[in-house]
This record gives structure tokens, C-alpha cells and sequence, in this order.
């Protein structure tokens, strides 16, 4: 807790050094020439006296108020998606900002969310991430570029604004990968219907792995439904009700693999002797507990907030330019999580 009643000067006298070196020190100028035993120092003798720096008179000196704005589309009401807002925050924090977020429904329409962003800008943000619940194409508010501004988990149509997506493409790879090196061959896919980028990256990587393994990826089984539970019940029914049934399937996210869990007992498989599953998510809530747990790709939900957080920031005290950032969105891999819903064929 800092004490109002100690100042740099008593900070610079405890230290042995001058008030310039503890300004430098505790306001992270990079071009001070200050060693990094004096810089130990400085901070160890400010957290003992309990200084704070004066964000008023920091504000006043750099025109900045230290707040960063999140428009979050639904991803606070999500347990997943929301480890956004906890990478975000914590990466924020660490650098000395503090996060307002604004909750918007995803079906808003252009002139809300614009509303939104007016009303963080009204608070003087010094930027805005702009993140939503799935990886997506977004048409933006006008009013985002007012401030340095980084989309996470989607990108601009127009294609002007720094972004960091999840790696869909080699998620999937990592999902049918997984299941070639326990020997399946017979492998299908249950997709979403929705038209966004992850149907159409993960279906398009799933049939690319098949074929680079010599396997026939454009006729392997394909069924779609809605990414719920019920749609991945219904479209493993059909899938596994076919002529050349399959002895693993690769589902879109883990809310589709719960329900193909459910097709598989019905149909009197068991997983993984008769049949192995991936999921895409890692859903914690649902992976994890599913009997027997479920093999899945990890989706960077906390690294992508914090990524997001720490360029913006780089932006707002003209380290980093965001500009390059914008001709391409960064790529941020998903990770193979293994549990034990794969086996070898029979």
C-alpha cells in the first residue's frame, strides 16, 4: 500500500542516489543510464517506504491515464473466452494500467458497439482492445481508431487494425495428427454449419492432414451440425450409421465431442476401445470431466489478452508501431492436450 507521506525525495535520500535516477528507475525511462543494482535498489527502497508514484501528476506529465478499454462481445459471460479479459488484465496490471470493460451482446448492432467504444473514449482511455467470443471477420465502429486499438480473436473487414487470432489450421493438424500416430485411418469429421473462419481453416486443415498421409482426405466423412451438443449427437449418429464406419472422429469444438460421447454409449461403443475422440476448445469444464477425459486443442484465450495488452501498451508509450501489425493478424498456436478418449484401433 503506498504512503502518501513519502516522496521521491525520501525515496532518492534512502537510496543514496538522485532524485532524476529514481524517477528514471520508477517511471522505466530505457535510455536512463542507471545499472541494474541501482535499479534493484530504487525499487526495493520504494516498496519499503511504501512510495506511489502521483498518477494525477504522471497523467498531467504524459497525458496518459493509465486506464485501457475492452469491448468484450459476450466473452464476459463465458468461462473459456474470459481468460481473454484475465490475460488482458494481468498483463495491464504489470505494466501499470488498470482495465475497463464494457460488455456488448454479440448481435449488437454497428451504431451500440459504437456507442460502446464513445463511452470508453469518454472515460479517456489511452487504448482499446476490442475482443469477441469466437474468431471471427468483424465490421469495426469508425470511432475504434480514435486510440491505438488491437482486436483480439478477430479481424477487421477492413483489415486495418492489429489483430491476434488462434492458430486453426495447425490446431486441427494437431488433432488428426494425433490420431494417425495411433494408427487410425479411417478418420471423420464432425463440422459446424456456422460460416466463420474456424469451419471452414479446421476443415481444410483435417482434409490436407489425410492426404499428406497418403490417406483420401477429400472423401473422408464429413457430417455438420450446430456446434452444440445436441448438433455433435445428431451428426455422429449419421456418421457412424454409415457403410465404412469410422474409428475416430476429429469434432469441431468440445461441445460437439460431448455429444458424440453420448451417439457412441447409444450405439454401444465405447470410448476409447471402439472408437477415439478429439475435441477443440479444452473447455475445462467439459474436457476435463468427460469419462474418459477428452484429448482436445487448446485455444490461447489468456495469451491472446495478454499479447493484446502488452502491444497496446508498447503502442501507447511509442515503443512499438501497430501499424505493420495490421497488414497481417499474429498467429498464436493451440496446443495438443492429451487425455485418454484415444487408443490404437482395433
Amino acid at each position: 500500500m503506498s504512503n502518501k507521506n513519502v516522496g521521491i525525495k525520501d525515496v532518492a535520500v534512502a537510496a543514496g542516489v538522485s532524485v532524476t535516477t529514481v524517477s528514471h528507475v520508477l517511471n522505466d525511462v530505457s535510455y536512463a543510464r542507471v545499472s541494474p543494482e541501482t535499479r534493484d535498489k530504487v525499487r526495493s527502497v520504494a516498496e519499503e517506504l511504501g512510495y506511489g508514484p502521483n498518477r494525477l501528476a504522471q497523467a498531467l506529465r504524459t497525458q496518459r491515464t493509465g486506464m485501457l478499454g475492452l469491448v468484450s462481445e459476450e466473452i464476459a459471460t463465458t468461462p473459456h473466452a474470459g481468460r481473454i479479459i484475465l490475460g488482458a488484465d494481468e498483463a495491464a496490471k504489470a505494466r501499470g494500467y488498470n482495465l475497463m470493460i464494457i460488455n456488448t451482446p454479440g448481435s449488437a448492432s454497428l451504431e451500440s458497439r459504437q456507442a460502446d467504444v464513445q463511452a470508453l473514449l469518454e472515460r479517456r482511455v489511452d487504448g482499446i482492445l476490442y475482443a469477441t467470443m469466437y474468431h471471427r471477420n468483424v465490421e469495426l465502429p469508425s470511432n475504434l481508431g480514435s486510440v491505438p486499438s488491437v482486436l483480439v480473436d478477430s479481424v477487421a473487414t477492413a483489415g486495418n487494425i492489429a489483430a491476434v487470432i488462434p492458430d486453426e489450421d495447425g490446431g486441427a493438424r494437431a488433432a488428426v495428427g494425433a490420431l494417425l500416430e495411433a494408427g487410425h485411418t479411417q478418420i471423420g469429421f464432425i463440422n459446424n454449419t456456422d460460416d466463420v473462419p474456424a469451419t471452414r481453416e479446421r476443415l481444410h486443415a483435417f482434409r490436407a492432414t489425410l492426404n499428406e498421409a497418403g490417406l483420401d482426405g477429400d472423401g473422408a466423412p464429413v457430417e455438420s451440425e450446430l456446434s452444440e451438443v445436441q448438433g455433435g449427437y445428431e451428426a455422429t449418429l449419421r456418421i457412424l450409421s454409415g457403410q465404412d464406419r469410422p474409428t475416430a472422429l476429429f469434432c469441431y469444438n468440445d461441445r460437439m465431442a460431448m455429444g458424440a460421447y453420448r451417439a457412441a454409449a447409444e450405439l454401444g461403443l465405447t470410448i476409447p476401445t471402439d472408437l477415439s475422440v478429439v475435441g477443440f476448445d479444452d473447455q475445462e469444464l467439459i474436457a476435463a470431466n468427460l469419462y474418459p477425459g477428452l484429448t482436445t486443442v487448446a485455444l490461447p484465450h489468456y495469451e491472446m489478452g495478454a499479447w493484446a495488452a502488452e502491444h497496446l501498451i508498447d503502442a501507447i508509450e511509442g515503443k512499438a508501431d501497430l501499424d505493420p501489425l495490421a497488414l497481417h493478424p499474429t498467429i498464436l498456436g493451440c496446443p495438443l492436450v492429451r487425455r485418454d478418449s484415444i487408443a490404437a484401433p482395433r
